[in-house]
């Protein structure tokens, strides 16, 4: 399972939900007594499920710093092996968690042990990302980049909406799904973590970071990479200007299964 800080989920979870929270609509949060958000993280969703729930909401994380960055109540403890007896929560729900897992299906097996009425899964659809920039190349290499990463990692980055299947194949019942979209802006006035965003493009840090993970020939991955330093120094002379706007759309997907 990958390992991620809590700026990177604060910032891979910026505006989830800011606008509308009808895609939430099928948990039915309002008549919840007690919720299980798993891998919950830094609590994005978690302070979402506690502003619509009236009952408890506990999250659940292996990562005992991430836990650090909440209130309320949580407990560490693994995906696969969840330290809840059966049939502890009305609901169990996740966001972005069954992505990151070589084993989704197990994960979602220890869920429907826990719950005792409904289990939901907020997944995005990683492959269907699409970007619109004012940097012209930006679009076309975050494509290129997104192509080559999905292909040479392990776990199904791209799950969203066959969540619907996994949840069905557990054997879940009256599985339904609704899609979400986060859009993420970046225009001025920036914030220092778009600056930051941009001056990782202009030094290619990102891309040597997920180099491991990407598929294509040394060859292929340094042009790649060159391309994209000179994307970020466009993206800097922009932004320097104020003129830099860029809009990432994110499609998720809400399943909700019963037991």
């Amino acid at each position: 399972m990958w390992e991620f800080d809590a700026e990177y989920l604060r910032e891979t979870r910026r505006g989830m939900w800011a606008d509308s929270r009808e895609a939430l609509s099928g948990l039915e949060l309002d008549r919840c007594e007690r919720i299980l958000d798993v891998g919950c993280g830094e609590g994005a969703l978690t302070r979402v499920l506690r502003d619509e729930c009236p009952g408890e909401v506990v999250g659940c994380d292996r990562d005992a710093r991430l836990l650090a960055e909440m209130e309320g109540p949580t407990v560490q403890g693994d995906t696969y092996r969840l330290p809840f007896t059966d049939d502890s929560f009305d609901l169990v729900v996740c966001q972005a968690l069954l992505i990151n897992l070589s084993d989704p299906a197990r994960a979602v097996r220890e869920f429907a042990r826990v719950a005792r009425d409904r289990i939901a899964c907020i997944e995005p659809d990683n492959g269907a990302v699409a970007i619109e920039s004012s940097v012209d190349t930006e679009g076309r290499l975050a494509e290129e980049a997104r192509r080559r990463y999905l292909e040479g990692i392990e776990t199904n980055v791209e799950l969203g909406a066959d969540a619907v299947d996994l949840l069905r194949d557990v054997g879940l019942s009256n599985v339904r799904v609704v899609r979400y979209d986060q859009v993420l802006r970046t225009e001025a006035p920036y914030t220092d973590a778009d600056v930051r965003a941009v001056s990782r493009k202009a030094s290619g840090a990102g891309l040597r970071d997920r180099r491991e993970t990407m598929v294509g020939s040394e060859e292929a991955l340094d042009a790649l990479r060159a391309d994209w330093r000179e994307m970020g120094r466009e993206a800097a002379r922009q932004l320097s200007r104020g003129e830099y706007r860029r809009i990432e759309t994110v499609p998720f997907y809400v399943t909700v299964g019963e037991l």
